[in-house]
């Protein structure tokens, strides 16, 4: 919301600077964003009469002017603006001056010809194009004839205004017109507004039921429908003190029946639209839901086709403006519109808002009509917009006007205490003190004892309950005045739970082994939420989401740590290591509350180690990956628990490079290769991923670690070579080896796998290199021949290995 600090001055009398005003009013509760001067970084900006204007002499386009800008000769200035021509009033950009973009103006020659300034458009002093007017918008802009030549053209043009920009947020809705604005600082100074008004002359002679009738299907789509005509209207441009207020609040000028409409909607906050009534192509209008499939052309050009989610207003047969969002192409007010049938309503704020969003069509008044409207003010807007009408037209209020709907205002009233106001805020507030900001709000009171009965004005129709009223004094009295207080109560020591603790655990381990932290969208499409799970789970779905790809709850971390990593290798960065520890999302089929679970997600790609002399490229592969996730197992103690098992099982997966994580039987995860289709649709290289539930995972009774003195000792080792078959994983044979390798096996290391044609078809050599160690004493042939004995008699057994 711009606001004109002059206009606000009408109002309410102030006696700050826009700065001031700003910084009070950031201060009580409505940001801010920022105080524009239009006229700041211009200079030496005239006002100039065209006293001559003659082709140039070498050129199609290019017009010789002598000015008038208030000194004793005529300036010479060479113009190319096509709608130039002599006894116009015009802005001049002297020698020396500036103009927007800090460019200055200098002496100079066009096509030979001397040229003493710049004649400028409106685009030259800093304003955008879609707020000139449209019959100025290729050409230079005309000043009003009493301008007088050589005064700065500034304050005509408004410019030497302060705009202050407002953040409203939804719940101030009031605050998106002046007089809701104006109410706001006469509750900070401690004034009262006075808004203008207009005496309503209507002609008797004309009544307005023998131009339309009216009707509304649904009231509560349309709680309020009024209309009013105007006739002998002379649709011209509007003064200029009407166009450059519009202009300052960030509005195009059209003509002056439009621009009374936009007049009235930044005044009261209450949208408006005309109509041409002889466009209109009959004396019925109804507003009714839309038929399926009709199509209105909107005043943008477009043709918009309906649906029954929208409202519309018809001529009895045909839609003639989408209500609350646009107007009509073929109703609208053009330079031979004579008679004019002005609509103020109110809609259904959110089929407003559903249709705006549906055709894409955001406008000053679809935002209003979403937020809410002052019903106090409907009727006072709409007869305030036919007097001015009349006024700036020429015209005549046909006498009457049509009241299709009407709801009023509900009456609000609250009940609060001195004492709840003071507890809440911490204060030590009088009756008195309460009471006088209540009056500076404009609420009606009532105060016994201490307990308050407020009566809450139509135009604030964000305050219902008592919190609001807490709010309302907390402002007004000014936050910087309320207490700063600490909370009271036992102090107790802070610590992390077992699952904090090991999350940190987790955090730091994985950043040692050389991994970076990422934290990814939860918010996702539906296909990449189910790409990376064990088991498909019903998706968790958003009501209302800001886009297709943000559209669904993640089901796993993995398809997020690919899209980091597509950014990074698009970016020329190939070599990534991530890791992310975040909440995954699944529905259930009991239309209970979506459950949530913790993961861990790691991914790695390119180079682990990079080329130097004293050592290889390393690339990044399966085993990299295991050994890191082994080693973190290792650091909170349940590297006992967690075994791997091979599993085609994951189409977004390569099938020969990929196991599932398991503990007590059960899948908690999965690690592998991504395959190198899916890699494709990530535009990523060779990947390797792995992702486990931590919930399940922190559930189990993790060991930790033990510390031991060193043994004094010796320790023994034992190779031992077998001959298995293909099927048979290095998995089972580490489990039947420590299973049976006694209470003096210390570690099970796999040094060797071979397979060839000497060996068989089907049939694999792997070998191990086994610790032994005794802590107490040492350790003699026997015990550990006898210990291999056991794991060679088990293997043989169970998997019907050859010893080799």
């Amino acid at each position: 919301m711009l606001v004109s600090y002059k206009w606000l001055n009408e109002l309410v009398d102030l006696s700050v600077t826009a700065d001031e005003l700003a910084d009070k009013m950031s201060r009580t509760g409505i940001e801010v964003e920022e105080v524009n001067v239009p006229e700041e970084g211009l200079k030496k900006i005239v006002v100039g009469d065209v006293k001559e204007c003659e082709p140039h002499p070498d050129s199609d386009h290019l017009s010789i002017c002598q000015v008038d800008v208030g000194e004793e000769e005529l300036s010479q200035i060479v113009c190319g603006a096509p709608n130039i021509k002599a006894g116009k009033k015009v802005i001049v950009a002297l020698p020396n001056s500036r103009i927007t973009g800090n460019v200055k103006i200098k002496k100079g020659k066009m096509r030979g010809q001397v040229s003493l300034g710049m004649i400028c458009s409106l685009q030259e002093l800093g304003y955008s194009d879609n707020l000139i007017p449209k019959e100025y918008a290729d050409g230079i802009y005309f000043m009003p004839d009493e301008a007088i030549p050589g005064e700065p053209v500034f304050p005509y043009l408004e410019m030497d205004d302060a705009i202050i920009e407002l953040s409203i947020t939804a719940n101030r809705a009031d605050a998106l017109s002046m007089r809701g604005v104006a109410h706001e600082v006469g509750a900070i100074y401690r004034q009262k507004p006075v808004f203008p008004t207009k005496e309503l002359i209507e002609d008797n002679s004309a009544k307005i039921a023998d131009y339309l009738t009216v009707k509304v299907e649904e009231v509560t789509d349309t709680p309020n429908y009024r209309m009013r005509v105007v006739k002998d209207v002379t649709v011209k441009e509007s003064p200029l003190w009407l166009q450059t207020r519009l202009m300052n609040e960030g509005i195009r000028p059209i003509s002056n029946v439009v621009d009374v409409t936009n007049y009235v909607l930044l005044l009261f906050g209450q949208p408006m639209h005309a109509f041409d009534y002889d466009k209109i192509g009959s004396k019925e209008i109804v507003v009714r839901r839309a038929r399926d499939e009709e199509v209105l052309k909107t005043l943008d050009g477009e043709e918009r086709r309906l649906t029954p989610a929208n409202i519309v207003i018809t001529n009895g047969q045909e839609p003639i403006a989408l209500a609350g969002v646009m107007g009509g192409y073929d109703s609208e007010i053009v330079s031979t519109t004579t008679t004019v049938a002005l609509e103020a309503a109110t809609f259904e704020p959110i089929t407003t808002r559903l249709t705006s969003k549906q055709f894409g069509l955001r406008s000053e008044s679809s935002s209003r009509f979403e937020k809410g409207i002052n019903l106090e003010t409907v009727q006072e807007a709409c007869d305030f917009a036919a007097a001015m009408v009349a006024e700036l037209g020429e015209g005549t209020v046909v006498s009457g006007e049509i009241v299709a709907s009407e709801t009023k205002a509900p009456k609000v009233e609250i009940d609060i205490t001195l004492t709840k106001i003071n507890r809440s805020l911490g204060t030590d507030l009088t009756a008195e003190i309460v009471g006088e900001i209540f009056e500076a709000l404009g609420f009606p009171f009532t105060v016994v004892e201490g307990a308050f009965t407020v009566n809450i004005p139509a135009r604030r129709w964000d305050i219902t309950i008592e919190a609001d009223l807490v709010e309302e004094v907390a402002r007004i009295y000014g936050y910087d005045n309320l207490p700063s207080t600490l909370p009271s109560g036992e102090a107790l020591p802070g610590a992390l739970t077992r699952k904090q603790q090991l999350v940190r655990t987790t955090q730091t381990t994985l950043e040692g082994s050389g991994l970076t932290e990422a934290i990814s969208y939860a918010l996702t499409t539906e296909a990449k939420a189910i790409e990376f799970v064990l088991e498909q789970q019903a998706v968790v779905k958003l009501q209302s989401p800001m886009s297709e790809d943000h559209a669904v709850l993640r089901q796993n971390l993995t398809s997020g740590l690919l899209t980091d990593l597509a950014y990074n290798v698009a970016r020329k960065n190939s070599d990534v290591a991530l890791f992310e520890i975040g909440n995954v999302f699944s529905n259930t089929d009991s239309g209970q509350m979506p459950t949530e679970g913790r993961h861990l997600g790691m991914a790695i790609t390119g180079a682990w180690a990079d080329k130097t002399w004293q050592v290889a490229k390393t690339p990044v592969d399966f085993y990299l990956l295991k050994g890191i996730f082994e080693n973190l197992l290792e650091v909170i103690g349940a590297d006992s628990l967690v075994t791997f098992e091979p599993t085609a099982d994951l189409p977004a997966l390569h099938p020969g490079r990929t196991a599932k994580i398991i503990i007590d039987g059960q899948a908690i995860g999965f690690i592998g290769q991504i395959h190198p289709l899916t890699a494709k649709e990530y535009s990523i290289n060779e990947t390797y991923v792995l992702e486990v539930d931590l919930d399940c995972l922190f559930d189990q009774e993790l060991v930790g670690i033990d510390y031991e003195v060193v043994s004094k000792f010796p320790s023994m080792k034992r190779d031992i070579a077998l001959l298995v078959d293909t099927t048979v994983s290095n998995q089972e044979l580490v489990t039947v080896i420590k299973g049976h390798g006694g209470k003096f096996l210390q570690t099970v290391q796999l040094f060797d796998i071979f397979q060839g044609e000497k060996l068989g078809a089907g049939k694999k050599s792997m070998a191990y290199s086994l610790s032994f160690q005794n802590p107490e004493a040492t350790l003699i042939d026997d015990e550990v021949t006898a210990a291999m004995a056991k794991i060679e008699n088990a293997l043989v057994n169970e998997y019907s290995v050859e010893i080799r």
